[in-house]
């Protein structure tokens, strides 16, 4: 079993109602949650212009391949109305599902990498995964998420709701 550490994003329509339903999908289509973060209301990153974000960041143990598990996100995502495209990377959007780290692996392939390349730089990200692995360690930064959250430079507004 690999733990992986999932975030959740959205800021249109009700999110919270489409966070429940992707959890749901996921403890179906990838495992069981065995961690789930508080809710956040976040600043959009990237495109400023548009309203604020909600986000979170679930723990999940699954079976399956790092490939399978995005395959069933983007699923997942497609089901819910998200239409992923680079041209659209920070528009608003339904729900936005992204794989943070799978197990202690470092995947780089054309379609995914992992841990997630941005995490790092952003509080909407490390925030939630602060409340629920403040002492995970990053395998390429070799650091734990307290010393990444603490280095950080990213101002943007992140509260719990």
């Amino acid at each position: 079993m690999e733990k992986v550490f999932i975030a959740l994003g959205g800021n249109v329509g009700r999110v919270s109602e489409k966070f429940e339903m992707a959890i749901e999908k996921i403890r179906e289509m990838i495992g069981p949650v065995i961690k789930e973060s508080s809710l956040y209301k976040t600043e959009p990153w990237g495109n400023k212009n548009q309203d604020d974000f909600l986000n979170s960041v679930i723990c999940v143990e699954t079976n399956l391949t790092s490939d399978e598990v995005l395959k069933n996100i983007l699923a997942i995502e497609k089901a819910m109305g998200r239409n992923r495209n680079k041209d659209n990377q920070f528009a608003p959007r339904t729900i936005d599902i992204d794989i943070l780290f799978y197990g202690n692996k470092i995947i780089n392939t054309d379609h995914l990498i992992i841990p997630h390349p941005r995490l790092h730089l952003r509080n909407f990200v490390l925030t939630p995964l602060m409340e629920i692995a403040p002492g995970l360690i990053h395998p390429i930064l070799n650091k734990t998420i307290e010393e990444i959250s603490g280095l950080n430079t990213d101002s943007s507004v992140v509260r719990i709701i």
